[in-house]
């Protein structure tokens, strides 16, 4: 157990998205948003200095009708800023139509931390590690925030600005994520390596491809733990659109994984490692997708 103590805040507790919105036009960067709490307690204490902690901690406890994991077949899935990873497994349809998803969700951390931590606070924690944000940058879709301007959507590919950094303002609260219908022919798989089954991953990918027969007519693929965020595999994503899925396509595939990352040495793992089987671990991901045709 740490030995580390919380800084001193003020617990900020709204009732009303519209009170949690003029709290942070308030307050601005000095104010922290708390769903889950299983990243934000953790940054707290383990800040450099009681001056780099926030202020105030705003937590949604209180907020209404944001812990929702609702699925229509035509506008796709909607998540509320206050539902769980446990919450979006429960829900039969995203292992049906987001496999890649729920298979994230599914080895996301343990069960106790799975009850509590939030899937936007996943994304919001920009950590190139994130299984779930690996998982829906690779699906694509929107997330909207609401300021007191309004209802603001910020497109996926445009979400994360740099490490630890999303394209949230100061003063806007992330109040749901949107994910696409599942195109026809849709397919999707999930993998990462990890030092124990635990852990945060040491390198992670996704891919989502549109199918008809064994030709690729589109491809998302997104990688993790290889760059200062999640990243989009643009050039293996060119050499599969509009390709039939061969073994030497594949392997094409995975032999241009290493001219796309730029990952780095940490307590996880090596940046030589990961360059030498990220191409591999893509390409074990598009066999599991096309085997779950």
């Amino acid at each position: 157990m740490s030995s580390r103590t919380l800084p001193d805040f003020e617990l900020l507790l709204p009732h009303s998205v519209a009170e949690a919105v003029e709290l942070l036009s308030v307050h601005g960067r000095r104010i922290t948003v708390m769903a889950g709490g299983t990243d934000v307690m953790v940054a707290m204490k383990f800040a450099p200095s009681p001056a780099q902690s926030p202020e105030y901690v705003m937590s949604l406890e209180n907020l209404p009708g944001l812990g929702y994991v609702l699925f229509d077949p035509a506008k796709g899935l909607r998540i509320g800023a206050k539902a769980t990873v446990a919450d979006l497994l429960a829900l039969p349809e995203v292992k049906r139509h987001y496999r890649s998803l729920w298979h994230a969700a599914e080895v996301f951390a343990t069960g106790q931390v799975r009850n509590t931590a939030t899937v936007l606070g996943n994304l919001l924690r920009a950590s190139p590690a994130g299984d779930c944000s690996c998982a829906i940058y690779a699906i694509g879709g929107v997330v909207a925030f609401q300021g007191r301007a309004g209802r603001r959507e910020v497109d996926i590919d445009d979400f994360w600005v740099s490490y630890g950094v999303t394209a949230r303002r100061p003063d806007e609260l992330a109040v749901e994520l949107i994910l696409p219908p599942p195109a026809a022919g849709s397919r999707s798989a999930f993998r990462r390596m990890t030092r124990t089954s635990e852990d945060l991953a040491k390198l992670n990918v996704a891919v989502q491809l549109q199918m008809s027969g064994d030709t690729c007519v589109d491809a998302r693929v997104a990688m993790g733990c290889v760059a200062p965020t999640p990243l989009r595999l643009r050039q293996a994503e060119a050499l599969l659109r509009g390709k039939t899925l061969t073994a030497e396509l594949l392997q094409r595939v995975a032999a241009s994984v290493a001219g796309e990352i730029s990952p780095i040495d940490d307590k996880r793992s090596t940046a030589d490692y990961r360059s030498q089987v990220s191409g591999v671990l893509l390409r074990r991901a598009i066999q599991d997708a096309c085997a779950a045709a």
